[in-house]
């Protein structure tokens, strides 16, 4: 698994990270919940057990809870929304659940100093998973805030925008270090792009954006800022271009721009508009690398003939121009994977609701 990896890759070697169902979990202290939100490209959230007990009837529930010191996490006043499921429990009713779970957090403001304090963003949610399991609660605070896609690069959603969660974990995959060169020739919003920029430079992908647990009371700012210290002392200058973005929609292009300008990536990031079955890598670099490709689809195209055309358009131009280069290309319907002219090795991965073949391998 992608996020396993990446995990595995940055955090100390103590610890032990496993894949679970729904995800990757790990042990660790509060500041590696800070190392994880800043540095790892390919999850959505990052979630903190903060309890685990049993509980076979509601008493038993709201005794439990009232053992949970939420003033750690949560602000006096601060809203929260309960995220619970069930399974195989007499606790089965949801709503219920998260009633107690509200209750439990009231009467233990109110019956603690902590009340005094005064919530400092009471307009933010504060976001608490319980998972039920034959009568076996785990309790968890979301620790992310907005879901870990959002860089703070992007400041509008574009149209049909490709995660870029899924793009760093597609880069991974085709074997992206960040060295060589790399090609987006059907770029839109420029998910692959920015992603690239961020691991050619070695910047941190939640360095533009904030988290859920810097609001926390028992946020440590001086362990935070230590750690951005850290990682900026790791970032790499780059003064010439090592990725080039294009698509031919101006628009989507200057937003780009904006965007690359914004973040003072303009020196790593080259954007242009032009067609990708207009011009040849070699008019950009002189090394072979990564070209990845998300040719249009659903809102993207009108039809199912014409995306499908297309696909099989751009695989037989990266056969003809694209020789020796490293590839990650999306197929929309996992069928299209038989339309490809070389080999390739197939993922299957979620992507907008649906399932897609991510095919990575090297150009012939």
């Amino acid at each position: 698994m992608v996020c396993r990896e990446e995990l595995n890759s940055f955090l100390p070697a103590k610890i032990h990270v496993a894949a679970v169902e729904g995800g990757v979990e790990f042990d660790g202290r509060l500041q590696d919940v800070y190392r994880v939100n800043l540095n790892l490209h390919t999850a959505n959230r990052v979630l903190m057990r903060i309890s685990s007990f049993y509980a076979a009837d509601f008493r038993q529930l709201e005794k439990k809870l009232r053992d949970i010191p939420w003033e750690l996490y949560i602000h006096a006043g601060a809203k929260t929304r309960i995220h619970t499921t069930s399974r195989h429990s007499r606790l089965y009713h949801k709503d219920a659940i998260a009633e107690r779970l509200q209750a439990s957090i009231a009467l233990r403001f109110a019956k603690s100093r902590f009340a005094e304090e005064p919530c400092p963003a009471p307009a933010e949610l504060r976001r608490i998973f319980v998972r039920v399991s034959q009568n076996d609660f785990t309790l968890s605070v979301d620790s992310s805030g907005e879901l870990l896609h959002k860089r703070g690069i992007k400041p509008h959603a574009a149209r049909a925008p490709l995660r870029e969660t899924f793009a760093a974990a597609a880069l991974m995959l085709a074997g992206y270090t960040g060295t060589e060169p790399l090609i987006d020739p059907m770029c839109g919003s420029g998910s692959f792009s920015l992603e690239a920029a961020l691991m050619a430079q070695q910047i941190p992908p939640g360095w533009y954006r904030d988290f859920a647990f810097m609001n926390w009371p028992s946020f440590q700012p001086g362990r935070w800022k230590h750690l951005r210290r850290r990682s900026e002392m790791k970032i790499v200058p780059i003064n010439t271009p090592v990725v080039f973005a294009s698509d031919r929609d101006e628009q989507a292009v200057n937003t780009l721009k904006e965007n690359l300008s914004r973040q003072g990536l303009v020196d790593v990031v080259a954007a242009s508009t032009r067609n990708f079955f207009d011009f040849s890598p070699k008019e950009l670099t002189d090394r072979t690398g990564l070209v990845t490709l998300n040719p249009p689809f659903g809102r993207r195209m009108g039809s199912r003939q014409e995306s499908d055309a297309l696909f099989t358009e751009a695989c037989l131009y990266l056969k003809k121009e694209y020789r020796g280069w490293k590839f990650a290309l999306i197929a929309p319907r996992i069928s299209l994977v038989d339309k490809v002219p070389f080999k390739s090795a197939t993922h299957i991965l979620p992507l907008g609701g649906i399932k897609v073949a991510l095919l990575t391998g090297k150009i012939p």
